[in-house]
């Protein structure tokens, strides 16, 4: 297992407020996370179309990566003796490490599960592996995560109260385990995971639950997943208030702008999905009047940046336009380009959630991103599956 020698404490520190919302800083063995914050997904040990000094460039502090991936391929105990998930992907930054929990659970053709662990088939080769509370954590241990997410099982949406209600009760007994399991070290945290459903009751039994384990960090899990906005705004109601106040709060696959700052006024701090990535290498761009679709033949003789209030790399060189042909053309520079805008777009976006909070008109921020997105020519967005 790799040792980064660090000796800075992992912690949160409340630097301003705005009504529930949280201006804070998360320290980690490998560096600091300003939040609220946005961490892109790399799921496999890349942010998809992007290198790792483009994605710091955007401006983002951390990166989410996946055990259940990493674990198949190439393996954790390899990438352990590379140097961990640091040195192989070449990102110096802090990483987060989702369980694995979700992506076992979506394979339910593939999975059995049981109060152990579950036991899948591999969705690459058919091979048998079973992943236990114990077992995820010594995974993301061997990739050397600065934060660790507990093993839990992720309920399908629509599911029936009581048995949402074992599911949680074992995601809580799981994350004892995990507690458990856990090897300590300065710089490194376990976060537990909210779950509940749509269940009131049940969400403030299970963030209080683990509010007692008085882990580092919590995540709110089970939303984004086809419940719609509304409902998950009234969930994150009654769960953010039932957290711990001094330790960082994640929302777990959140989501579309509009996801992002309810769920920041609402007290949250961390999000990672991979809409802005996803969209960018399928022509879907985020710009400050809204969405845009470049495969539109509207765009075919478009002199103008993609956002001239953007000012990535991406809107300061390129035409409308040119994204267009290479769509069209299928050419490899337009998902790197579009990626790479949408990125920017996600992290201007946080920074401006921050400097609102800091400034107490974070109500005036969220209505001028709305009023923006009005005025401008919005775009049907693509359906783009996110979610935990």
């Amino acid at each position: 297992m790799t040792e980064t020698g660090s000796s800075v404490e992992f912690g949160y520190r409340l630097l301003a407020r705005d009504g529930a919302a949280r201006r804070g800083r998360v320290t980690t063995a490998h560096g600091a996370i300003e939040t609220p914050a946005f961490m892109p997904v790399g799921t496999a040990a890349t942010v998809k179309a992007m290198r790792p000094a483009d994605v710091r460039a955007t401006g983002a502090e951390i990166v989410l990566s996946n055990t259940y991936h990493l674990m198949l391929r190439p393996g954790a105990e390899t990438i352990a003796r590379l140097g961990g998930l640091h040195a192989f992907m070449a990102w110096s930054g802090p990483i987060l490490t989702d369980s694995g929990g979700y992506q076992v659970m979506s394979l339910a053709q593939l999975r059995k599960l049981d109060e152990d662990g579950v036991t899948f088939k591999s969705h690459i080769d058919g091979s048998l592996h079973k992943l236990t509370p114990e077992r995820a954590v010594e995974i993301q241990d061997l990739l050397d995560a600065d934060i660790t997410m507990q093993l839990d099982e992720c309920p399908q949406a629509g599911l029936a109260k009581d048995k949402v209600a074992e599911s949680m009760l074992m995601s809580l007994r799981w994350a004892e385990r995990c507690r458990k399991a856990f090897r300590e070290r300065p710089g490194y945290a376990l976060f537990g995971i909210v779950q509940g459903g749509v269940f009131d009751d049940l969400r403030r039994e299970s963030a209080r639950a683990l509010a007692d384990m008085d882990l580092p960090g919590y995540a709110v899990g089970g939303l984004a997943v086809g419940e719609g906005q509304d409902e998950m705004f009234r969930v994150l109601d009654v769960t953010t208030p039932e957290m711990p106040d001094n330790k960082p709060r994640y929302l777990m696959g959140v989501g579309r702008p509009s996801d992002i700052i309810g769920a920041v006024m609402r007290g949250i701090d961390m999000f990672d999905c991979v809409l802005p990535t996803r969209s960018g290498r399928t022509a879907q761009a985020f710009t400050a009047g809204g969405t845009v679709n470049l495969r539109n033949s509207r765009h075919r003789e478009d002199p103008r940046p993609l956002d001239p209030a953007c000012g990535c790399p991406t809107c300061a060189t390129f035409t409308r336009a040119y994204l267009h042909h290479l769509f069209r053309a299928e050419e490899m520079l337009g998902p790197m380009l579009l990626t790479q805008h949408n990125l920017c777009h996600y992290q201007n976006l946080m920074a401006g959630l921050r400097t609102a909070i800091e400034e107490g008109r974070l109500a005036a921020y969220a209505a001028e991103v709305e009023a923006r997105e009005r005025a401008g020519d919005l775009e049907p967005l693509g359906a783009i599956a996110g979610g935990r």
